[in-house]
């Protein structure tokens, strides 16, 4: 019989049963540890309780619990009483919380308050199967996790993991990352969306987890600096953040800061390599196949993702459906499609199994990339951002990279609109830096003009006071139904 993911993390404590698990910065309390020993037999009694309340095997149970130990305690929970994990945002609330919990067809829902301790089990109704078979198909995939996309550009989807394909992610990742006891994580990413190839992966390989008190750049730093933290896992809001700090902290003992959740600007790497001299390695992490890009040191051109992983077979398909035959150009983009081990088993609703999706090409992205003469992959932006002005095809992502840069601009978004004559032309909506300053347009089209082709800038631009974002904190490409926040 194939061990499950709780099965690891119990075996894991039973080699290092002292060892800390997690390190939790408590503000003015200092720093409380906890023992691989401690954690599993925590969620060792919540899973029975859960099973004592009725949480059968391959069960929905979804949990709203704030970012911390907690949430982690309870995660394992329920995937130790054999339970498939729904994260849920903490600021879910009201009916945006009962449609969620009606579109993953929760079995239970637990909700843990911040500052308590034990989570509150929410009466839910019996729900429907989601597979047209009772259930039958879903619980054949030994579902151990199941989280919806951001939505970016489509309708989210609810992506079933089970237990085997987690454990085949999490191997194919640490071949490359490198995890190990010795190893103590400064997490800041926001575990409602980030728990598998991170938490999970962490804890399988035997690594301290750091958990800050506070958002705040000095208080994060002190942590790391005061533990001792090995390797950053965060996004280029939080290395933005830290790298404008101008404390005492060094981050000496770091040996990888890992970059995900959306593109590095080339301004944040170089900002946060000159403060602490550790460069950032970005990562390409993909919801319905782990992590199959990194960066490990040798992309040498801005904005490069890095190499495949060994396992990952990353390949460019062309508009005929052939790959691509020169990919060794922005021009000559195709859309991204990877193979391996680790994919994902099913969607929810409808109910599609990944087999109907990943075969023949695997799994394709909808992103369009390019590959440079090295073998590292870039990408050049999403087929549905993609704009054909009179036949000069271009990504809104493109000229928001551009617009980014300005001083007096915050945010971009591009998105195509229909002309007579055209085609399509490029529109912009800026949010400002400083709303009672806002950019001048001219300002902008000029500044788009110095730097992209003429056909690339856009014939308008509006200012907005904010620009729509997904609940992970990317541009929402399209507007969002209450039920999915």
């Amino acid at each position: 019989m194939i061990p499950g993911v709780f099965d690891t993390l119990r075996a894991r404590a039973a080699q290092q049963p002292d060892h800390a698990a997690l390190i939790v910065d408590q503000g003015e309390s200092g720093v409380r540890s906890v023992s691989y020993a401690a954690l599993i037999a925590r969620a060792e009694a919540i899973g029975e309780r859960l099973q004592q309340d009725g949480l059968a095997v391959g069960d929905r149970c979804g949990l709203v619990a704030p970012q911390g130990a907690g949430f982690i305690e309870y995660a394992l929970g329920i995937l130790a009483a054999g339970g498939c994990f729904v994260p849920i945002p903490d600021d879910t609330r009201g009916e945006a919380l009962r449609a969620f919990t009606r579109r993953a067809h929760l079995h239970q829902l637990l909700v843990l308050p911040r500052g308590a301790e034990k989570a509150e089990p929410q009466s839910l109704p019996e729900p429907e199967p989601v597979d047209g078979r009772g259930d039958a198909a879903f619980r054949a995939l030994g579902p151990a996790y199941l989280r919806f996309t951001s939505g970016t550009t489509h309708r989210r989807k609810g992506v079933i993991l089970g237990q085997a394909t987690i454990l085949a992610r999490l191997e194919a990742a640490n071949r490359c990352l490198g995890i190990g006891p010795a190893d103590r994580i400064l997490w800041l990413l926001p575990m409602a969306h980030h728990f598998v190839v991170s938490i999970l992966l962490y804890l399988r390989y035997g690594a301290s987890v750091l958990l800050p008190a506070s958002a705040m750049a000095r208080q994060i730093l002190a942590l790391a600096d005061g533990e001792g933290a090995s390797v950053l896992y965060g996004s280029p809001y939080h290395y933005n953040l830290l790298a404008k700090d101008r404390g005492e902290a060094r981050l000496a003992q770091v040996r990888l800061a890992i970059s995900t959740a959306e593109g590095l600007r080339a301004d944040v790497a170089r900002d946060f390599a000159a403060r602490f001299g550790v460069p950032l390695r970005q990562a390409l992490g993909i919801m319905e196949v782990g992590l199959p890009v990194v960066d490990r040191g040798d992309a040498s051109e801005p904005g490069a993702l890095g190499r495949p992983l060994p396992d990952y077979e990353v390949w460019l398909r062309g508009e005929d459906g052939r790959p691509v035959a020169d990919p060794t150009a922005p021009e000559r983009s195709g859309e991204i499609c990877i193979r391996g081990p680790g994919l994902f088993d099913a969607y929810l609703e409808p109910w599609i199994p990944a087999s109907r999706v990943l075969v023949p090409d695997g799994f394709r992205t909808g992103d369009q990339g390019w590959l440079d003469a090295e073998g590292n992959l870039h990408l050049a932006g999403r087929r549905a951002n993609r704009i054909n002005m009179a036949g000069m095809k271009f990504f809104s992502e493109e000229v928001e990279a551009i617009l980014d840069r300005h001083p007096a601009v915050r945010r971009s978004r591009v998105l195509a609109r229909e002309h007579a004559h055209l085609g399509e032309i490029p529109v912009a909506e800026i949010e400002a830096a400083d709303p009672a300053a806002p950019p001048e347009r001219k300002s902008l089209a000029a500044f788009c003009r110095e730097q992209l082709p003429s056909y690339k800038v856009p014939r308008e631009f509006r200012i907005v006071e904010q620009l729509p974002l997904t609940a992970t904190g990317k541009l929402a490409r399209v507007a969002q139904e209450t039920e999915e926040h």
